[in-house]
């Protein structure tokens, strides 16, 4: 067998958290073309509403985002097949990136919080709401940025 997969127990350690950077990044590269924000509108008098949808890649900052996890993905990988595993730790960059861009997405001023809010009581309610991808996308950031700082600081 080759020398560096015989690694010792730090060796180990250290490709299972670019295993976990890779898994990370995939997620937010996948979470990136879910449903990040919303227009949703409520009636009691129908008892329904109706919503309308804006993915993650509908605006420029979700494609950085999927940018930003296709370079963790490619860095998490190359430390994990590569002789080594620290550079999978140069993944937190992106990661960070892609945090700040997925902040900006919501605290822009043009963006989500601005686009409409109206509410006549039980007639008609029309509110932005945040989707379930754009929490998604945040939480795999945070891990591919926690998994790849723990690439570098953690021996086992």
């Amino acid at each position: 067998m080759a020398d560096h997969l015989q690694q010792g127990p730090a060796g180990r350690g250290r490709r299972g958290y670019a295993l976990a950077v890779s898994v990370a990044a995939a997620l937010l590269v996948i979470c990136a073309v879910l449903p990040w924000a919303g227009i949703e509108a409520r009636s009691d008098v129908i008892g329904g509403g109706l919503t309308s949808d804006v993915r993650g890649i509908d605006a420029a900052v979700g494609v950085y985002t999927l940018l930003a996890g296709l370079t963790a993905l490619a860095l998490g990988v190359a430390g994990l097949l590569g002789r080594r595993p620290w550079v999978a730790a140069l993944a937190a960059l992106p990661g960070a990136f892609a945090t700040v861009l997925l902040v900006m997405f919501v605290a822009d001023p043009g963006g989500v919080a601005d686009r409409v809010s109206l509410d006549l009581g039980g007639l008609l309610s029309v509110s932005p709401v945040i989707r379930y991808g754009w929490f998604a996308a945040l939480a795999s950031s945070l891990a591919l940025i926690l998994f790849a700082v723990l690439t570098v600081f953690r021996r086992r």
